[in-house]
């Protein structure tokens, strides 16, 4: 329980990913998929404001979920950062 109870402390982190020449359309597409469990409409429309706006928040969880996708998402060559979630008001 007190396992637990350390990592809430830590809070909700963030996966942004950048733009990059590298990766194709289709590959960004196929990784969010495979990796961020996206379906195919969020995963075309996060490529598309990558393209656009050359960042996009992909994933949101616990820093050790995030941590997972970060690393995954860089072995595929994707260029992403985690970074502490800031909510909104």
């Amino acid at each position: 329980m007190l396992k637990k109870q350390l990592l809430n402390k830590r809070g909700t982190w963030l996966v942004i990913l950048h733009n990059d020449d590298q990766n194709t359309f289709d590959h960004v597409v196929n990784c969010l998929m495979d990796i961020c469990q996206h379906g195919y409409i969020q995963a075309a429309q996060c490529a598309h404001v990558v393209h656009t706006a050359l960042r996009c928040d992909i994933f949101i969880d616990s820093y050790e979920e995030c941590l997972i996708v970060r690393d995954e998402l860089k072995e595929q060559g994707l260029s992403v950062t985690l970074t502490k979630y800031k909510k909104h008001d």
